[in-house]
């Protein structure tokens, strides 16, 4: 027992320390770790922490990448559930206490806060210049909707302030007026420009990472647990048990895959859970095929026939002996299938069909900004996300040929 597990531990080092050696294996594995970061980090690391980084300022859309705009917070008059650290990675997002407006300059009279509108005019248009103006108190206080007057001046500097919870407070006008011009006046800077709706554009990649990988990875463990079930119980059993499951495979397979989850998806609905679902219902055929051939092709081995001399059960034969002689392989087409549901998932949302708006997934994002795709001054918003595809699939298929490299056990000295 101890020189077979022995034996495992260096088969395994073994193919590590060829797949380290194998640099473009290695930039692969990389990429894809620094995007898991991206992802499950999520909105505690993005510009743009709302909920699939959706907060929206059409004043200020399609601005170039490293534009910088004077924002305005506006305290909201409403309660705002705040998530915290581990809210942010599991739920998307957390909502923000304050409304955001782009203004050009602004002023503080008396006990109010003027701002000059945001514009950008377009090229055959001239600028007239919008004024808003915000009291004191409503842009730092979530103030009592229920009150007719939510606040007064009490003539000598102060004002009275009636708090959403129910709370009245007297707070002088200077103070707030030091308050609002430390916290409440800010630069924001977006380093990849903002989109058609005035989304942080760098946000909405990010926040478009998690969909790729988690389509990815949920299709990849449904794929493989159906096609490890099938695959082994075809290989193992042969005969009529054989014949029916690859009868289910030949028929699944003689469907385009694309027109199936597109069908999938018609039928069930639009949204995140059919894609990965629809994707990983589709994926199982081929490592089901894999595997029913590599069982195949070791059923027969001394060490198979021993297991049934000592008088195992087939289930724990399979599970102990066959599954674990056939890992390698399995692994490396479960790194090229990551990458084809990350396509199929981009292409699905490219069509319409695929995750709902506002989801930032990348070919949804693509999709939104195709239009722009001639206009060399907003290009930018189609062929960045595009890239992002390219780019982690590419990743995968190098990680995918550098674990092939490294499971392969030609030229391999076995110590007997």
């Amino acid at each position: 027992m101890a020189k077979k597990k022995e034996e495992n531990r260096s088969l395994w080092g073994d193919a590590w320390r060829k797949l380290r050696q194998n640099k473009p294996a290695m930039v692969g594995l990389f990429i894809i770790c620094f995007a898991v970061v991206i992802s499950v980090l999520g909105a505690n690391i993005r510009p743009d922490g709302t909920p699939d980084a959706n907060d929206q300022h059409s004043p200020i859309a399609k601005l170039k990448p490293g534009s910088e705009i004077d924002m305005l917070l506006v305290r909201k008059n409403e309660e705002v559930n705040k998530s915290g650290f581990f809210g942010k990675m599991f739920m998307g997002g957390s909502e923000v206490e304050y409304k955001k407006y782009p203004f050009l300059s602004y002023n503080i009279i008396g006990s109010e806060v003027i701002i000059e509108e945001y514009y950008k005019p377009g090229p055959m248009s001239s600028y007239e210049p919008s004024y808003k103006s915000y009291a004191l108190p409503e842009v730092l206080y979530a103030l009592d909707i229920e009150k007719d007057v939510k606040f007064n001046d009490l003539g000598n500097g102060t004002m009275e302030i009636h708090l959403l919870n129910k709370e009245v407070i007297t707070k002088s006008i200077d103070e707030m007026k030091a308050e609002i011009e430390t916290n409440q006046i800010q630069k924001q800077r977006f380093f990849l420009g903002t989109d058609r709706h005035g989304r942080d554009f760098l946000s909405r990649i990010m926040s478009g990472t998690i969909i790729s990988l988690s389509v990815g990875l949920i299709s990849v463990i449904i794929s493989l647990v159906i096609g490890l079930i099938m695959g082994a119980l075809a290989g193992y059993y042969r005969g009529w048990v054989d014949e029916a499951i690859m009868f289910v495979i030949n028929v699944i397979w003689s469907i385009p895959a694309l027109l199936l989850i597109i069908s999938v998806t018609l039928v069930v609905g639009k949204g995140f859970t059919t894609v990965f679902m629809a994707v990983g219902l589709i994926m199982w055929v081929d490592l089901a095929r894999l595997v029913r051939g590599q069982v195949l092709s070791i059923r027969e081995k001394e060490y198979i026939e021993a297991g049934r001399a000592l008088g195992f059960n087939d289930f724990r034969i399979i599970r102990k002996h066959v599954l674990p002689n056939i890992i390698g392989p399995v692994i490396v087409q479960s790194a090229n299938n990551f990458a084809t549901a990350i396509l199929l998932e981009a292409g699905l949302s490219f069509l319409g069909i695929g995750t709902k708006i506002p989801m930032a997934s990348w070919g949804t994002v693509i999709t939104t900004h195709q239009g722009f795709i001639t206009q060399p001054e907003y290009s930018f918003l189609a062929i960045i996300p595009g890239i992002c595809i390219i780019i982690l699939v590419f990743a995968f298929m190098l990680l995918g040929n550098g674990l092939r490299d490294a499971f392969d056990t030609k030229g391999i000295e076995v110590n007997v």
